[in-house]
């Protein structure tokens, strides 16, 4: 794999085929991950009182919102994408033959159920109005 390296050291792979859209995926859903990750603890922990945080607040405050829910729901997509993404190339890189092709097809089906489960779970909790 010849190319250039990029700031973090990481190869980059030559050529404008799927290594290098993942490549680029990888860096996009860390700066996305940043202010996400970021906003929900300023939001939770600066801005509410986590003292005053329980199941009900969640349910009638924040999950009663679609705009939350999205929130809720896109950190949980690129969480999984970038973890799942960064276990490949850490498989692809110390593993060959039908050990590695056992190992990311292991990995490939979780993170399709865990992503599948909690879509659902974000998805389909009952929605709940708060009271005005």
């Amino acid at each position: 794999m010849g190319g250039s390296y990029s700031r973090s050291g990481r190869m980059k792979p030559g050529g404008s085929g799927f290594e290098v859209g993942i490549w680029y995926l990888m860096r996009l859903t860390g700066i996305g991950l940043f202010v996400l990750v970021l906003a929900h603890y300023l939001i939770l922990h600066v801005i509410h009182d986590p003292a005053e945080q329980n199941a009900e607040w969640i349910q009638e405050m924040r999950w009663s919102s679609t705009f939350w829910r999205s929130f809720d729901w896109l950190l949980l997509t690129l969480v999984q994408f970038h973890a799942f993404v960064g276990m490949r190339t850490v498989v692809s890189d110390y593993s060959r033959g039908g050990l590695r092709t056992l190992l990311l097809s292991a990995i490939y089906l979780l993170g399709f159920v865990l992503f599948v489960l909690g879509t659902v779970v974000v998805m389909t909790l009952p929605n709940v109005v708060p009271a005005a």
